[in-house]
């Protein structure tokens, strides 16, 4: 049933400290919440978990679950059994093998989907500088295009109701997100980053998320407060 769409975004929630400051800005900002989780087939399961911790703390006015099961594809080493890079330096400009083909235009297609059934026009996403230079889907490029197909692609578009793609993280740096979520008085305790936790859902502190939250929250001269739960 169609909501007041004047301020309605549909947020792509995946329980790591992106989606949750992009989201958190968001609501900042005054827009209702509706979350979208994908249950994408992902090892790193255990964020769908703190999805749902993050969503109720944000007191979302709705929370979906969806499963699109991409591990049927594979191609990547978050949906197969191929060993998640560890302890290296993160090269720039190389697409890394933690990389889920086409995930973010999927993933922005299916909230898409929702938002038009709402009638809102705004979708939330928490990409950001440090995955532009090894994720395709997550240049600033990428985001103007969908937010043009968007506006192309769906009966609200043609009947010029245009669509926008909010990417508050896009310019931010892991300390930049870190410290507009702390201003925000985010528990940070809540999210997910590990690419590959253990059987018990600890992160395994050594693949690229891991390393890229660790730097960011001692540049930030903030302790992880997940590290104590």
């Amino acid at each position: 049933m169609p909501v007041d769409s004047s301020r309605t975004a549909v947020v792509l929630l995946s329980g790591g400290l992106d989606s949750y400051t992009a989201a958190a800005m968001a609501q900042a900002d005054g827009f209702r919440l509706f979350a979208l989780t994908i249950r994408y087939g992902q090892r790193h399961a255990r964020e769908l978990e703190s999805a749902r911790a993050v969503a109720a703390a944000l007191g979302v006015a709705r929370h979906i679950e969806l499963d699109v099961d991409l591990s049927a594809f594979g191609g990547s080493s978050l949906t197969s059994a191929d060993a998640v890079p560890k302890d290296r330096a993160i090269v720039p400009d190389e697409i890394p093998s933690t990389y889920v083909p086409a995930r973010n235009t999927i993933f922005l297609s299916l909230a898409l989907g929702w938002a038009e059934v709402l009638g809102a026009r705004d979708l939330v996403i928490g990409v950001n500088a440090l995955d532009y230079s090894g994720y395709p889907d997550c240049r600033p490029e990428f985001v103007a295009a969908f937010q043009q197909l968007a506006s192309l692609a769906t009966a609200a578009g043609v009947q010029g109701r245009d669509f926008r793609v909010h990417a508050p993280l896009q310019h931010l740096s892991k300390v930049e997100i870190i410290r507009a979520g702390v201003a925000l008085g985010l528990d940070y305790g809540l999210t997910h980053s590990c690419y590959d936790p253990d059987p018990s859902g600890r992160a395994c502190g050594r693949c690229d998320s891991c390393l890229l939250r660790a730097a960011g929250f001692a540049q930030a001269g903030v302790a992880d407060p997940a590290l104590r739960r």
